[in-house]
């Protein structure tokens, strides 16, 4: 027997938002897993809308004042931006938090995620929007910023993200993330079975995708 066709094969979607750090604190070590875990499992990853701030204006806003009325103050913030940073260097994140100038609304940038795994390219549009946001700095709220990460993915979206298209879809799914009761990002399902919440370490990941 074709040992690809003896393998498990199962969906993983991770419901998270690109503006949360720990969604990319948790997007690396579930990489790691995935290379840790039994090699019989074959796993498709997609990835999954949730809006942490859904109110927030379509040109974002300066993001000291974000965290000001989020945290009540910076001191409480950066408190958790050096656990961040310490946590990033682990899992070799060069969070740059100084860099980042505006909190973005993040729609479009999901938007562009569901148009990446229609083509395939979905992981590797997340993390382009993951690096360029925190590491970078880049406003993920710009349509230009957008089309640029997108063409380092490899993907040409412009004139995607000029129309309305997935728009209705990514709503839909998002949906979903809050039907299931999540709350909170990152959130792993695993074939449909089990939920995981948060960056876990990796030996946590490891055990779920192996159960499921």
């Amino acid at each position: 027997m074709n040992p690809l066709q003896s393998a498990a094969e199962f969906c993983i979607e991770v419901y998270s938002d690109v503006i949360c750090p720990w969604c990319y604190v948790g997007k690396r070590r579930f990489e790691r897993a995935l290379r840790q875990a039994d090699k019989t499992v074959k796993a498709h990853v997609a990835w999954r809308p949730f809006q942490l701030n859904p109110t927030m204006p379509k040109n974002g806003m300066d993001r000291t004042a974000y965290l000001t009325a989020k945290f009540g103050s910076l001191d409480a913030f950066k408190e958790m931006e050096q656990r961040l940073l310490e946590t990033g260097s682990d899992e070799k994140i060069s969070f740059a938090f100084e860099k980042i100038l505006r909190t973005p609304n993040t729609f479009l940038a999901h938007r562009l995620i569901w148009y990446a795994g229609i083509h395939g390219r979905q992981d590797a549009v997340v993390d382009r929007l993951f690096k360029g946001y925190f590491e970078e700095g880049l406003d993920i709220g710009s349509m230009s910023i957008l089309v640029e990460l997108a063409d380092r993915a490899g993907l040409k979206a412009g004139e995607f993200l000029a129309s309305e298209e997935g728009a209705a879809e990514v709503k839909a799914e998002e949906s979903v993330g809050h039907t299931l009761g999540i709350r909170g990002v990152p959130y792993f399902v695993f074939g449909n079975r089990y939920g995981i919440s948060g960056a876990q370490p990796v030996e946590v990941f490891v055990s779920v995708i192996e159960k499921a």
